[in-house]
């Protein structure tokens, strides 16, 4: 799939992704959801996985509010730099281990929900026109949106999907 360029095609990537994410996560049985990743990822099993997304989903709402408000927010998060994700991606599964995935699921669900009625709410030219907000500098706010929506989903089917085999 091309990376979408206006808001039906965004949503439309969103959801698909979303889906396709929430039914390989349900043809798991619950004790095959619980299977441990195999070494080398951050990440040890959906419950991480699906973790990382709400927890961008947080992060996302949170640099829109403060971007809309006319302040440039922290971004990825306030003491971090791009260069430090390692180091935010490892906060954040630590911030979620003692966190149930029936519990994770539910606040991803939320927090997807969240993130779509707020591309609902924009125009194609408010998500895809570059430099329409301060905040979000060079680029759009369609592409902060498709990194931490339909791309991000997309990571999490192949991680799971990897780490399930």
């Amino acid at each position: 799939m091309s990376k979408p360029t206006s808001k039906e095609e965004l949503l439309d990537a969103c959801e698909k992704n979303y889906n396709r994410l929430n039914s390989l996560v349900d043809s798991y049985s619950v004790e095959e959801s619980q299977k441990t990743f195999p070494q080398g990822t951050l990440n040890r099993n959906i419950r991480d996985v699906l973790a990382h997304l709400h927890h961008w989903h947080l992060l996302f709402l949170r640099w829109y509010e403060e971007g809309m408000s006319d302040k440039i927010p922290d971004i990825p998060a306030p003491g971090y730099s791009w260069k430090r994700l390692p180091t935010l991606n490892q906060k954040i599964w630590k911030e979620y281990q003692n966190t149930k995935l029936d519990t994770i699921r539910k606040q991803l669900d939320i927090s997807y929900q969240q993130v779509h009625t707020l591309i609902e709410q924009h125009t194609d030219k408010e998500l895809f026109e570059k430099r329409k907000y301060k905040w979000t500098g060079t680029t759009s706010l369609g592409a902060y949106l498709i990194s931490n929506t339909s791309s991000h989903y997309n990571w999490a089917l192949k991680m799971i999907l990897r780490g399930m085999t």
